[in-house]
Protein backbone atom coordinates (compact mmCIF):
# COMPACT_ATOMS: atom_id res chain seq x y z
CA UNK A 1 0.00 0.00 0.00
CA UNK A 2 0.75 3.13 -0.81
CA UNK A 3 1.01 6.82 1.67
CA UNK A 4 0.16 9.65 0.33
CA UNK A 5 2.01 12.38 2.79
CA UNK A 6 -0.16 14.16 4.81
CA UNK A 7 -1.67 17.95 3.59
CA UNK A 8 -2.07 20.40 5.48
CA UNK A 9 -4.94 20.35 7.64
CA UNK A 10 -8.08 22.83 6.77
CA UNK A 11 -7.89 26.17 8.50
CA UNK A 12 -9.60 29.59 8.43
CA UNK A 13 -7.76 32.76 6.64
CA UNK A 14 -6.95 34.53 9.44
CA UNK A 15 -5.54 31.48 11.58
CA UNK A 16 -3.32 30.65 8.06
CA UNK A 17 -2.26 34.11 8.07
CA UNK A 18 -0.94 34.18 11.33
CA UNK A 19 1.36 31.09 10.54
CA UNK A 20 2.49 33.39 7.60
CA UNK A 21 3.27 35.97 10.05
CA UNK A 22 4.81 33.66 12.29
CA UNK A 23 6.88 32.10 9.81
CA UNK A 24 7.75 35.44 8.19
CA UNK A 25 8.92 36.79 11.79
CA UNK A 26 11.33 33.67 11.72
CA UNK A 27 12.76 34.04 8.47
CA UNK A 28 12.97 37.79 9.39
CA UNK A 29 15.01 37.45 12.55
CA UNK A 30 17.13 33.94 11.14
CA UNK A 31 17.97 36.79 8.29
CA UNK A 32 18.83 40.01 10.57
CA UNK A 33 21.05 37.28 12.90
CA UNK A 34 22.47 36.54 9.50
CA UNK A 35 22.06 32.34 10.28
CA UNK A 36 22.21 29.83 7.34
CA UNK A 37 18.91 27.57 7.45
CA UNK A 38 20.82 24.45 7.90
CA UNK A 39 22.81 25.73 11.40
CA UNK A 40 19.58 27.49 12.80
CA UNK A 41 17.64 24.18 11.80
CA UNK A 42 20.31 21.98 13.51
CA UNK A 43 20.25 24.36 16.70
CA UNK A 44 16.26 23.76 16.63
CA UNK A 45 16.33 19.88 16.06
CA UNK A 46 14.64 19.69 13.11
CA UNK A 47 15.18 18.89 9.21
CA UNK A 48 15.89 22.18 6.72
CA UNK A 49 13.12 20.97 5.32
CA UNK A 50 10.99 21.71 8.23
CA UNK A 51 12.30 24.87 8.94
CA UNK A 52 11.19 26.18 5.66
CA UNK A 53 8.06 24.62 5.76
CA UNK A 54 8.14 26.81 9.31
CA UNK A 55 8.93 29.64 7.49
CA UNK A 56 6.59 29.69 4.60
CA UNK A 57 3.85 28.92 7.61
CA UNK A 58 2.51 25.84 6.28
CA UNK A 59 -0.35 24.53 8.81
CA UNK A 60 0.97 21.02 8.88
CA UNK A 61 4.57 21.51 10.99
CA UNK A 62 3.16 21.22 14.48
CA UNK A 63 3.13 24.25 17.15
CA UNK A 64 5.92 22.49 18.83
CA UNK A 65 8.78 22.90 15.94
CA UNK A 66 7.24 26.49 15.18
CA UNK A 67 8.32 26.83 18.95
CA UNK A 68 11.26 25.03 18.99
CA UNK A 69 12.06 27.49 15.70
CA UNK A 70 11.27 30.59 17.19
CA UNK A 71 13.36 29.53 20.52
CA UNK A 72 16.79 28.84 18.39
CA UNK A 73 16.46 32.23 17.28
CA UNK A 74 15.72 33.88 21.02
CA UNK A 75 11.87 34.60 20.46
CA UNK A 76 9.14 33.37 21.21
CA UNK A 77 5.73 32.03 20.40
CA UNK A 78 2.84 33.11 22.38
CA UNK A 79 -1.16 33.48 22.10
CA UNK A 80 -2.90 36.59 22.85
CA UNK A 81 -5.85 37.80 21.94
CA UNK A 82 -6.87 39.36 18.83
CA UNK A 83 -5.85 43.28 18.88
CA UNK A 84 -5.51 45.55 16.23
CA UNK A 85 -2.03 46.19 14.65
CA UNK A 86 0.12 49.35 16.11
CA UNK A 87 0.76 52.12 14.08
CA UNK A 88 4.03 50.61 11.68
CA UNK A 89 5.81 53.99 12.80
CA UNK A 90 5.52 53.38 16.47
CA UNK A 91 6.50 49.99 15.72
CA UNK A 92 9.81 51.21 14.06
CA UNK A 93 10.26 53.67 16.62
CA UNK A 94 10.16 51.05 19.32
CA UNK A 95 12.26 48.40 17.59
CA UNK A 96 15.24 51.20 17.30
CA UNK A 97 15.14 52.41 21.29
CA UNK A 98 16.93 50.30 23.78
CA UNK A 99 19.33 48.00 22.20
CA UNK A 100 22.95 46.31 23.21
CA UNK A 101 25.28 45.14 20.46
CA UNK A 102 26.17 41.17 21.68
CA UNK A 103 30.03 42.32 21.85
CA UNK A 104 29.25 44.81 24.00
CA UNK A 105 30.40 42.73 27.18
CA UNK A 106 32.24 39.49 27.30
CA UNK A 107 29.63 37.27 29.11
CA UNK A 108 26.87 38.34 26.71
CA UNK A 109 29.01 37.94 23.36
CA UNK A 110 29.86 34.16 25.14
CA UNK A 111 26.18 33.58 25.37
CA UNK A 112 25.24 35.03 21.98
CA UNK A 113 28.01 33.09 20.12
CA UNK A 114 26.18 31.97 16.91
CA UNK A 115 25.59 35.63 16.35
CA UNK A 116 27.51 37.94 15.04
CA UNK A 117 29.09 40.12 16.84
CA UNK A 118 27.85 43.93 15.72
CA UNK A 119 24.30 41.94 16.02
CA UNK A 120 22.47 44.01 18.36
CA UNK A 121 19.95 42.58 20.87
CA UNK A 122 16.51 44.36 22.40
CA UNK A 123 16.86 44.78 26.42
CA UNK A 124 14.37 41.97 26.57
CA UNK A 125 15.90 39.82 24.37
CA UNK A 126 18.68 40.28 26.13
CA UNK A 127 17.82 40.16 29.60
CA UNK A 128 16.30 36.70 28.49
CA UNK A 129 19.22 35.42 26.66
CA UNK A 130 21.00 35.90 30.24
CA UNK A 131 17.78 34.37 32.29
CA UNK A 132 17.82 31.11 29.68
CA UNK A 133 21.93 30.89 29.89
CA UNK A 134 22.70 31.86 33.50
CA UNK A 135 24.44 28.36 34.28
CA UNK A 136 26.99 29.83 31.74
CA UNK A 137 27.70 32.90 32.75
CA UNK A 138 31.26 32.88 34.41
CA UNK A 139 30.12 36.02 36.99
CA UNK A 140 33.96 35.99 38.41
CA UNK A 141 34.61 37.11 34.75
CA UNK A 142 32.11 39.56 34.36
CA UNK A 143 32.95 43.30 34.60
CA UNK A 144 31.46 45.74 37.08
CA UNK A 145 29.89 47.16 33.81
CA UNK A 146 28.39 44.34 32.70
CA UNK A 147 26.99 43.44 36.43
CA UNK A 148 25.27 46.74 36.67
CA UNK A 149 24.47 46.18 33.22
CA UNK A 150 22.32 43.05 33.89
CA UNK A 151 21.24 44.31 36.93
CA UNK A 152 19.26 47.25 35.14
CA UNK A 153 18.14 44.83 32.69
CA UNK A 154 16.56 43.38 35.93
CA UNK A 155 15.17 46.29 36.73
CA UNK A 156 13.72 48.19 33.99
CA UNK A 157 12.85 44.39 32.27
CA UNK A 158 12.45 41.78 34.71
CA UNK A 159 9.97 43.14 37.46
CA UNK A 160 13.04 43.63 40.34
CA UNK A 161 14.19 39.36 39.54
CA UNK A 162 16.28 37.57 37.82
CA UNK A 163 14.90 34.24 36.43
CA UNK A 164 17.79 31.57 36.84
Amino acid sequence: MRYMPSVSPAIPDHAQNTLRAVGAAIRARRKVLGLAAAITAESAGMSRVTLSRIESGKPSVTIGAYAAAADALGLQVSLAEAVPAADSDELRTASTEGRVRVDRFLQLRALAWQLRGDTELTMTEALALYERSWRHVDVEAMSAEEKAFVEQLVDEHGGGRLLV
